[in-house]
């Protein structure tokens, strides 16, 4: 993943942005953009979209409508949330990087930017393990592999292995070093290594491309 050098936060209510003005107190670049047209995802490939679900139009599911127009180019996390406001397996799916709620402590919100910005994804565990689970039941097992995906398998080593299956869990940088035993700049390492080797660009895409594939894990 490109390193990201802006927070872009569209926020289209009256309202100070504090989460931008706590992001800026830690030293990251931040910009408010106050409506949809002074947004270009374009030029803003290396930049981190926050969008506030308060004010904006929204989906049936309770996203943005912006959201699917933006993801390709940037990546995106919602904030100023409302709980049961958004279905927050909709979002996932849908490829958003996590959510900050309106009624979460800042200190809980910071640490969540900081985390997504460093490409984890910030749900609640059991959310991504349901996920996971659920669309790993669908896949046929039956499925032929092509000599592509066996190759890309088998270039994955156990330890890659399990590193997936434990990002796919929810788990984050810290506890899977704490879980093996080894430094988060080992664990970042590994990570990198499966990006390339699963031609994943983030971690969103690495839980999809790990969805279709875990049926295959023992057999390569």
């Amino acid at each position: 993943m490109s390193k990201i050098d802006e927070l872009v936060f569209l926020h289209q209510d009256s309202t100070p942005c504090h989460l931008a003005v706590l992001a800026e107190s830690i030293g990251l670049k931040t910009r408010i953009a106050r409506q949809v047209s002074d947004l270009d995802p374009e030029r803003d490939r290396n930049s981190f979209y926050l969008i506030a679900q308060k004010g904006a139009a929204l989906d049936s599911k309770g996203v943005p409508l912006i959201v699917a127009r933006l993801l390709p180019h940037v990546p995106i996390a919602l904030y100023q949330v409302e709980r049961g406001s958004l279905e927050p397996e909709s979002a996932l799916l849908l490829g958003v990087r996590g959510l900050l709620f309106s009624d979460q402590r800042m200190d809980l919100s910071l640490t969540g930017l900081r985390k997504m910005v460093n490409d984890e994804l910030w749900y609640d565990r059991p959310l991504i393990s349901k996920v996971f689970r659920q669309l790993v039941s669908r896949q046929d097992s039956g499925v032929e592999l092509t000599q592509d995906m066996v190759a890309m398998l088998q270039k994955l080593t156990t330890r890659e292995r399990t590193i997936i299956q434990l990002v796919s869990s929810g788990a984050r940088n810290k506890e899977i070093a704490d879980r093996l035993c080894i430094s988060e700049h080992t664990v970042k390492a590994h990570i990198s290594s499966i990006f390339r080797k699963t031609q994943s660009r983030n971690r969103v895409e690495l839980l999809r491309w790990s969805q279709a594939n875990a049926c295959h894990f023992e057999f390569c």
